[in-house]
């Protein structure tokens, strides 16, 4: 309570200095605010600190099914075929294709069955 003792004093200084003098009861009742708006503030700045990484992430495994593969091979010899500028951007996901100055991405994804 310490703390509490030298903000109110601190606060009646304050409020005399600025020409309005504040009673020790207006004093405590600012101090205890002021004090729960700290600890409010500390708070969100512990939750806002990052993590310590103490495990590694597991890297995600991306399973993708044969027909995905398949079209998706197709897709790209198609593209091959029929334009200059095809790229592969992600293996099974993603085809840039580059048609004069424009540039068209094409994402192959595939849907899942609805959840029941």
């Amino acid at each position: 309570m310490e703390k509490l003792e030298k903000l109110i004093e601190k606060i009646m200084k304050e409020c005399e200095q600025d020409g309005e003098p504040v009673t020790r009861e207006e004093a405590e009742e600012m101090a205890k605010m002021e004090l729960k708006a700290q600890g409010v503030d500390f708070v969100k700045a512990r939750a806002a600190e990052p993590k310590p990484e103490t495990a590694e992430k597991r890297k995600r495994t991306v399973k993708y099914s044969d027909e995905k593969v398949q079209i998706f091979t197709e897709l790209k010899d198609f593209l091959s075929e029929n334009y200059e500028n095809v790229e592969v951007l992600k293996e099974n996901k993603l085809f840039s294709v580059k048609i004069g100055t424009k540039v068209f991405k094409i994402d192959l994804i595939e849907q899942r069955k609805p959840k029941k």
